[in-house]
């Protein structure tokens, strides 16, 4: 009596009937009889073909790192520092130019203060002028009255840079004079150290020579000493040494901070304006025999004394 053959049997011997395929037949996952298959084994660690793609004994290579987006420079030095020593400006004043959009780097503009730049590699420019490292200049000027202490003036006044003819290196001065008072004044395309001597928590000391309406009173010069309430805060201490006891005094005041016109607004408060004011001293740098309207080089046991600070 013959059996019937079930249907895993049938697939199994390659008998047709329900479920069952034709020898030599592939379909889904299976493998035809008799043909041996090779499986190659995947590396540890190594990445998988992409799909759709023939896999390859060629290994697996990393794409390279994409470029910087627009508005980032390449790595290097920080843009702004790059800038100050090119005696564009001091640093925190080229952080401002960098801001604006003014500056480009391989003709991108920056607009960030992260940007690093290499300036012996990337075309830098401001306002589409390429920059170049100059070498550090250090001048000391004798301010006469009636002169900005800035690089240009919205109202066409004459500025100290006027003083300078004739020198090439693009220099700025590190602090203010107002128009009226008079004295050193320290120049330099040095943003680096211009940026520390302006640093009020580096307390650099400025002595002037003051000549005040009448004589003030003892108490109000010990308040300058301990510190003279201006404008609702109160200042550092300064130094007060009566050099002419007259009926209009000279005075030696010396500040560690230098708030806009702090002495003229001081005595003012007080009632004893201020008919004369020059700087004698700046840090290390002092010249009574440098003239109104003179200038000269710093020497470089000045230069030495000014980094010391």
């Amino acid at each position: 009596m013959a059996r019937t053959m079930s249907g895993s049997a049938r697939a199994r011997t390659g008998v047709p009937g329900s479920g069952g395929r034709a020898p030599g037949a592939r379909a889904g996952g299976g493998r035809a009889a008799g043909v041996k298959v090779t499986v190659k084994r995947q590396s540890p660690g190594a990445s998988a073909p992409a799909a759709g793609r023939r896999p390859t004994d060629k290994p697996y290579k990393r794409p390279s790192s994409p470029t910087p987006p627009p508005g980032q420079a390449p790595a290097g030095e920080r843009l702004q520092k790059i800038l100050a020593a090119a005696g564009v400006a001091s640093r925190r004043s080229c952080e401002a130019i960098i801001l604006e959009g003014r500056v480009q780097v391989n003709g991108v503009t920056i607009t960030e203060l992260g940007s690093r730049a290499d300036p012996d590699r990337d075309a830098i420019t401001v306002d589409l002028q390429p920059i170049a490292r100059e070498p550090l200049v250090y001048l000391l000027l004798n301010k006469p009255k009636g002169y900005v202490t800035t690089v240009k003036d919205e109202e066409g006044r004459p500025t100290v840079m006027a003083l300078l003819p004739g020198l090439s290196a693009r220099v700025y001065p590190v602090g203010r004079l107002d128009f009226n008072s008079e004295g050193l004044l320290l120049l330099t395309n040095d943003g680096a150290l211009a940026e520390r001597l302006m640093d009020p928590g580096n307390h650099v000391p400025k002595v002037y020579l003051v000549k005040v309406h009448r004589m003030p009173e003892q108490a109000t010069l010990d308040e300058f000493r301990a510190g003279f309430r201006l404008d609702g805060r109160r200042l550092k201490p300064c130094g007060v040494e009566v050099v002419e006891r007259v009926d209009n005094p000279w005075l030696r005041i010396t500040l560690v901070e230098g708030k806009n016109q702090q002495i003229r607004r001081m005595f003012a408060a007080v009632g004893h304006p201020v008919a004369k004011l020059r700087r004698v001293q700046f840090g290390p740098l002092a010249d009574p025999y440098l003239k109104p309207g003179h200038w000269r080089h710093c020497t470089p046991q000045e230069l030495t004394a000014l980094k010391a600070l």
